[in-house]
């Protein structure tokens, strides 16, 4: 795997969501491969010694182009892009109201359409790319109570297929990971039962770390991965086998 440019200055790579969880293992394992990393995020910057935090609210376009334009100036042209903000706003749709489902599309489906935008410019121009874009594996197999959050995510399948068959004449490749249930500061609260619940539908029979989804972002952003495009990798233990 290579960090490095053909000229062997290090690859910028950019994490939007990276104030914790999943975001921030992928920021901190990008950064230990070598990469020049910038994180982004909406309120609360991380404090990582090797990674540039960057304020950037996916939602509004202005921002992304001048966290962009901000990380272009401090570290160099982002040529890797982890697209990992997102909400949820869980409900059952006969009670879920019309913004709840609205504002999850919007943050999660066209803000990655946001920040891609942004970046595939500077990866045209460069004619080296990775875009990672992370999803759910409630978006292959949906899930009662996030049809908002489940229709995001599966929509994030389709924007990054037609990307990647758009962008590969420049050797841009665009993948997407679709995580399980993974160990974090919110299922950290649950009971016992509650967790029993949802690792007795995994075949492997335990909570992902988001180590594990990290180490799978990493590798789809390498040189090695050049030949991988518009693919959907599940990270789930083995969930969505068959789906």
């Amino acid at each position: 795997m290579s960090d490095k440019t053909t000229e062997g200055t290090p690859r910028v790579a950019l994490v939007t969501g990276a104030n914790r969880g999943i975001g921030l293992a992928t920021a901190r394992a990008l950064r230990d491969a070598g990469y020049l990393v910038a994180a982004t995020y909406r309120s609360t910057p991380i404090d990582e010694p090797g990674i540039t935090a960057v304020r950037c609210d996916v939602n509004d376009a202005e921002s992304v182009d001048a966290a962009f334009s901000e990380v272009e100036s401090a570290l160099g042209p982002v040529t890797v892009l982890v697209s990992n903000a997102g909400i949820t706003k869980d409900g059952l749709v006969l009670r879920m109201g019309e913004d709840d489902f609205t504002s999850v599309i919007d943050s999660n489906l066209t803000g990655g359409f946001r920040v891609a935008k942004r970046a595939v410019k500077g990866m045209m121009k460069a004619r080296w790319g990775r875009i990672v874009f992370i999803s759910s594996i409630v978006g292959i197999g949906g899930q009662a109570g996030q049809a908002n959050y489940a229709a995001s995510k599966a929509g994030l399948h389709g924007l990054a297929r037609s990307l990647a068959k758009e962008f590969a004449s420049r050797n841009v490749t665009v993948n997407v990971v679709a995580p399980g249930p993974i160990a974090t500061d919110m299922t950290a609260a649950l009971t016992e039962d509650q967790l029993s619940a949802m690792t007795d539908v995994v075949p492997l029979g335990r909570m992902g770390e988001a180590s594990e989804i990290a180490a799978a972002v990493s590798f789809l952003a390498s040189e090695d991965a050049g030949y991988i495009t518009g693919t959907v990798l599940p990270v789930d233990g083995g969930m969505a086998m068959g789906l």
